[in-house]
């Protein structure tokens, strides 16, 4: 297929579209191609998800019901767990998880599963881009080989094949899939061409870029960049715990010049899929170089090391109160990876109330957006009425300063708060029961 052709096909919206992966990212990007006419059907093996998009419900936050039920009523959106979907599919977006393995390397398995499935129904034309976050060489090294080992397809001619980074920030409603501006490279310049075009049909700005290996060093260098600052920050926070500074009133104070200075805040560890994975891809492919990536391994184990230490501070503040750290009762505040979602992937949160509860500590937790949490080995509910809970507390840990929190009636009616996202801001300072990281 030539790009004319290929762009008439998208201009008429006669093109069919498939995206492998329902999730955070998946699923945004599905219902973005789908309100820009295209005739778009979702791929995932779980049932739950399959079932409640086909039914017109959304279970992201980000993508609201009320956006995915007219596109599922008007048949422009659907869903299947049936991958023999892709034999009508012209194009193709991987969007399934990519997370580490407890040993530290990157889980490729659902990147090759979809490859496998897709490889069975590669026919001329596809289009297919990669979006999971990955290291740089993977869709040339292991994506390309499956889809061309079984077939006489030549890529770059009769089929193409790209990378473009997501870059999804859940919870956020001023950048979203269809404004934040697309990175987009080809195994060759003709699959960046037939990509971008593609792309270009559904989302506001694209950004060509030479290679798939580009294009993946790209989201990279992106979730490096926040890893190592906040890494440093984090440093910043223990060193200024040492010497007896608020962090906070340094980080504020730092924050009013105008040029040289980026705003990054300590926390009490990372979450979320990316921040703390994506960098650690990038450093497993460099061992495999016999290279050292000494910024992301500092800043990690600085960043892994933060739920041990909002930990130590519960227990030295309840100590300070005369009270021991096994058999005390903590309430964590929060327990999403970020505020405003309930997005629990790699949170400290998951962390903090694992070590406590290795310590003997009656940890109880309470977030408005996550009613259960279980995680390994140990489960636990939301408590059903916060301020009930708060007031048994011997000890407040706000982890996710989520924004629906009446802070100042916590406050009142806490005993001790550790605040590790200065929550409190200007109220816990000079207060005798509020300590920060």
């Amino acid at each position: 297929m030539s790009q004319e052709q290929w762009i008439e096909k998208l201009a008429n919206r006669s093109a069919k579209v498939a995206v492998m992966g329902l999730g955070y990212v998946g699923l945004p990007l599905a219902v973005i191609f789908a309100e820009a006419g295209f005739t778009v059907t979702g791929i995932d093996p779980d049932e739950r998800k399959v079932r409640a998009l086909n039914q017109g419900t959304s279970y992201i936050p980000d993508v609201p019901t009320r956006q995915v039920a007219p596109l599922v009523e008007a048949g422009t959106l659907r869903a299947t767990t049936d991958f023999s979907v892709l034999q009508h599919a012209d194009a193709v977006s991987i969007c399934v998880p990519t997370p580490l393995r407890k040993t530290g390397d990157p889980d490729l398995s659902f990147i090759i599963e979809a490859t496998e499935q897709l490889a069975e129904h590669l026919h001329p034309g596809m289009v297919v881009v990669l979006e999971s976050t990955t290291y740089p060489g993977t869709t040339r090294e292991l994506m390309l080989p499956t889809l061309t080992q079984h077939s006489n397809l030549k890529v770059g001619e009769d089929f193409f094949l790209a990378f473009s980074p997501e870059r999804v920030d859940p919870g956020r409603s001023d950048w979203t899939t269809l404004n934040t501006p697309k990175v987009i490279g080809g195994i060759t310049p003709q699959c960046g061409k037939m990509a971008a075009a593609w792309y270009g049909q559904a989302l506001e700005t694209i950004v060509p870029v030479s290679s798939t290996e580009t294009a993946e060093m790209t989201k990279l260098l992106e979730n490096t960049f926040r890893m190592v600052n906040i890494g440093l920050v984090n440093e910043m926070a223990l060193m200024c715990d040492r010497l007896g500074i608020d962090v906070w009133e340094v980080i504020e104070a730092a924050a009013t010049k105008p040029f040289g200075f980026m705003k990054f805040t300590p926390g009490p560890g990372l979450g979320g899929h990316c921040i703390p994975i994506d960098p650690l891809y990038l450093s497993w492919k460099l061992k495999s170089l016999n290279y050292t990536a000494r910024f992301i391994e500092l800043a990690s184990e600085i960043n892994t090391g933060m739920p041990r230490h909002v930990v130590n501070k519960i227990q030295d503040s309840l100590n300070d109160h005369r009270k021991p750290l096994k058999g005390s009762r903590v309430l964590v505040l929060g327990a999403a990876y970020k505020p405003d979602v309930d997005d629990l992937r790699e949170s400290p949160a998951l962390d903090v109330i694992g070590l406590l509860l290795e310590k003997g500590t009656l940890v109880e937790y309470h977030d408005p957006y996550i009613p259960a949490i279980q995680h390994d080995g140990w489960r636990l509910e939301r408590v059903p009425d916060l301020m009930t809970a708060v007031r048994a507390a011997d000890c407040v840990a706000i982890i996710t300063d989520h924004s629906v929190y009446d802070y100042p009636a916590i406050l009142e009616a806490a005993q001790l708060i550790v605040d590790s996202r200065n929550a409190l801001k200007e109220a816990r300072r000079d207060n005798a029961k509020v300590v920060s990281i």
